[in-house]
């Protein structure tokens, strides 16, 4: 049977653009699989692994314009979106260059014979190795900083791994694209190109995580489709880590101080960051906690403003189009939700923001009920539900509710007297808890989480941040073992001059 093409298509049309690929098959997999894990010796030396990441970046600056226009054409993102985008994988991959040539991810610790110890200690050296292929399912929203080039990408090359792709259908042609300027820069610095492999197809995304040469999976998607993933990751004869990122409501919540002191404020940034990417991003804010009374309705109303203002805009694709619509019309069909501004069709090819309300009591009665997983979904689009608030104990009702994010808001006034109690509640539910800020956006840097309790993420690990790079990574210890056996990381005076504890 002849494979299947692999189209690219025009989100503003729903029309297909080129065929760039076809799907793989069970063989192409192994094949891919196969040669990547014949470069995990070549992959070895940390000198040519930064040197490949920062190749990889420069090539990617230099065909900025090509690959903007590629991503523009299959996301509708826009340019200057996607121009940021680009900029933010290339420091990605240049910062991930800098933690390779510093040495401190291979966490060497060094613990010298002591005959005197209880029991005696002998001479103990532990240091941190690459697990091997990594499988990589790249996300839609972000077709570079989430995608081929990416941050499981950079972090488990920066690692030593060698890894393997899976394009997401809805921007092939930019896979393949940056896929290609990966290899080549593979080969630019002597490396080979299979250091690097992309697949398409949903049958080849599950062949891959079973492949019994795949070590580990990076994952940004839909918790249906991740969860499937992560229990074929796990029921393998040997299981591997699946560090997937499913799905967040990355909950707001408003003080009743703060709504006094900074409704007009907090309802601007609010539709501002709900609104972003068309609501598309995985840290949107997607569920609020707002006062019920006149500071409350204050705050409802300068955000009906902003997002009523909101210019109606076009999805990644008609799919996801097609469920923002159906899910947030059924959401306000229930009694007890309404809406202030109703998300709607802009156009045929356009989706106008929105957003719903509804009492907490509502939302709690219908979670004893059984019935209230509707107020605890995720949307993805541009909407969020905005649940006002009787009481700080409904507060703490609705919280002890919700599910695992990857981040949590903190809307206080200054000297609030409820900020110290909110913020200890919120601690548990997220890998990031912001206080007077926003959560879309999300800076590389060392201190960075992008992760949290499930469903957010399957591990406790973050996706952006030096400290990605340890997803990849296991610990080994060598103990009474000659100085000529041990790596050069491990041996006395230090040689190669990387941090040890």
């Amino acid at each position: 049977m002849a494979a299947e093409p692999v189209w690219s298509v025009d989100p503003r049309t729903g029309k297909p653009r080129e065929q760039v690929a076809v799907e793989a098959t069970a063989a192409d997999v192994d094949r891919a699989v196969t040669a990547a894990s014949a470069t995990r010796e070549a992959l070895a030396d940390r000198t040519v692994r930064a040197a490949l990441l920062r190749t990889a970046a420069d090539l990617l600056d230099e065909a900025r314009p090509e690959v903007v226009e590629t991503a523009d054409a299959e996301t509708a993102l826009g340019p200057v979106r996607l121009t940021g985008e680009l900029a933010r994988t290339t420091a990605q991959l240049r910062s991930f260059a800098d933690v390779v040539d510093e040495g401190a991810f291979l966490d060497v610790r060094i613990d010298l014979p002591d005959p005197t110890t209880t029991p005696p200690r002998p001479d103990l050296r532990r240091w941190k190795v690459p697990l091997g292929v990594v499988a990589v399912y790249s996300a839609s929203n972000f077709p570079l900083a989430f995608s081929v080039p990416g941050g499981d990408t950079a972090s488990a090359l920066a690692a030593g791994c060698p890894v393997v792709v899976k394009a997401h259908p809805d921007h092939p042609a930019t896979s393949e694209l940056c896929a290609a300027l990966l290899r080549r820069a593979a080969a630019k610095v002597g490396l080979p190109e299979d250091v690097v492999g992309l697949l398409h197809g949903f049958d080849a995304g599950v062949e891959l995580v079973r492949h019994p040469l795949v070590a580990a999976a990076g994952f940004t998607g839909s918790v249906r489709g991740g969860r499937a993933l992560f229990d074929a990751a796990a029921a393998r004869p040997v299981p591997i880590p699946f560090h997937g990122e499913l799905g967040s409501l990355n909950p707001v919540v408003i003080t009743e101080a703060a709504a006094e002191q900074r409704a007009a404020e907090i309802g601007a940034g609010l539709a501002g960051s709900m609104t972003l990417g068309q609501g598309q991003f995985c840290t949107k804010p997607g569920f609020v906690l707002a006062p019920a009374g006149e500071a409350g309705d204050r705050f409802v109303s300068a955000l009906t403003d902003a997002v009523g203002a909101h210019e109606p805009g076009v999805m990644l694709d008609r799919r996801m189009r097609s469920h923002f619509l159906t899910g947030t019309y059924e959401l306000a069909q229930i009694d007890g939700v309404a809406a202030p501004v109703h998300p709607a069709p802009g156009g045929p090819d356009t989706v106008k923001a929105g957003f719903l309300t509804l009492d907490a009591e509502l939302l709690l009665e219908s979670h004893r009920k059984g019935d209230g997983g509707a107020f605890l979904s995720e949307y993805f689009g541009p909407v969020t539900l905005v649940v006002r608030y009787a009481s700080r104990d409904e507060i703490t009702a609705v919280l002890a509710v919700l599910p695992g994010n990857l981040t949590a808001t903190l809307q206080m006034a200054d000297e609030d007297p409820e900020a110290a109690g909110l913020l200890a509640e919120l601690t548990p539910l997220a890998g990031r808890v912001l206080v007077n800020d926003w959560p879309t956006g999300v800076a590389v840097a060392g201190a960075q989480h992008h992760g949290g309790p499930y469903p957010a993420t399957t591990s406790t690990s973050t996706s952006v941040g030096a400290t990605a790079i340890e997803r990849w990574l296991r610990p080994v210890t060598y103990q009474s073992t000659p100085q000529h056996l041990l790596p050069p990381e491990l041996r006395d005076g230090n040689p190669l001059g990387v941090p040890r504890r």
